[in-house]
């Protein structure tokens, strides 16, 4: 209600929670079938289901609501409509204490498994720049609304030319590192500023956007059954060169522990061009080296030789498939 009320497009839904499956079959009329049940108090893609008709979603609402008990304690669910072929295009923006808002353009994270983001890139390449700076400037001046303080990201659905807010994460991302790497501005440094109460050290009119980045995510996972793959690095060689970055505390000898998020990685590379980034990204894929655990090196080489990636034709459920057609 917020998003709708500082002027952000949203997925058409349920104006709160759903509370019996009358009121979900309601809803889900109106909006159309498929419909999305999310849970209302998480997210990461637990306590989620689609129905694509009234016979499947009652079924699909037991599941969810089932699901987001056990992962959050709560099992409130609501109905969003379900995009069938969308991107997923999120907007990193930043504001301070004195009124000053900014927007750093957006992230593609389209590549994704079980909602999981896995590969991402800015800027996207579905987009182009008056389509990127009317989304950007709508999401600053909602955040200027809002009265937001630090750094954040609206995240959207795009789907045939329109943008659907799906949420805000309130905090840095796991993928805010392209961010920096196509404006050069260090995103970690100004939320320090910020909570010192300083003011951005830049405005709207400085944030250039400068040739193309690309984050991997490197799970200890086996790259092709995702089973987690917890133990002892025994070799680890980080790639170099220009324009190449590797955040990690991984090193020879250090034991990654079951109990946490497999990541034990990202990878950042940029270029002049998408093209270049991505030639770039290639050879830093094969002079990177983890030994003694599985991880997912071999499907970000992959992803950087199939056609659809190289070309940018691509949705949130692109990756799934391809890896059922393996």
């Amino acid at each position: 209600q917020a998003m709708i009320d500082a002027g952000v497009p949203v997925v058409p839904g349920s104006d709160g929670g759903v509370t019996s499956i009358g009121d979900a079959k309601k809803i889900a009329k109106k909006i159309g079938y498929p419909v999305l049940i999310k849970a209302a108090a998480g997210g990461g893609g637990r306590g989620m289901r689609v129905a694509k008709s009234e016979k499947e979603l009652e079924s699909a609402v037991r599941a969810a609501k089932n699901e987001a008990r056990s992962a959050f304690g709560d099992d409130s669910v609501y109905l969003e409509k379900y995009l069938s072929t969308p991107r997923h295009i999120e907007i990193q923006v930043i504001a301070d204490s004195h009124g000053n808002v900014a927007h750093l353009w957006e992230r593609d994270c389209s590549l994704q498994r079980r909602h999981q983001k896995v590969f991402e890139e800015a800027p996207s390449p579905a987009l182009n720049q008056a389509q990127r700076e009317e989304i950007g400037g709508i999401v600053a001046k909602a955040v200027e609304k809002l009265g937001y303080l630090g750094a954040g990201t609206m995240e959207f659905l795009y789907e045939d030319g329109n943008f659907y807010f799906i949420e805000m994460n309130t905090r840095l991302q796991v993928e805010h590192p392209v961010t920096e790497m196509i404006t050069g501005i260090d995103l970690v440094r100004e939320q320090i500023r910020i909570a010192d109460g300083k003011k951005l050290s830049f405005n709207q009119e400085d944030v250039m956007l400068v040739g193309h980045a690309i984050e991997c995510r490197i799970n200890a996972e086996h790259p092709e059954t995702f089973a987690p793959s917890p133990g002892t690095i025994t070799e680890f060689h980080a790639p170099g060169g220009p324009d190449v970055r590797l955040d990690s505390a991984a090193y020879a000898g250090y034991k990654i522990p079951p109990n946490y998020d497999s990541l034990i990685g990202k990878l950042i590379v940029h270029g002049r061009t998408r093209n270049e980034c991505i030639m770039r990204l290639r050879r830093a894929l094969d002079e990177m080296v983890v030994g003694g655990v599985h991880t997912t090196l071999p499907l970000h080489q992959r992803l950087v030789d199939a056609k659809d990636v190289v070309d940018g034709h691509y949705d949130i459920h692109w990756l799934e498939r391809f890896l059922a057609d393996k």
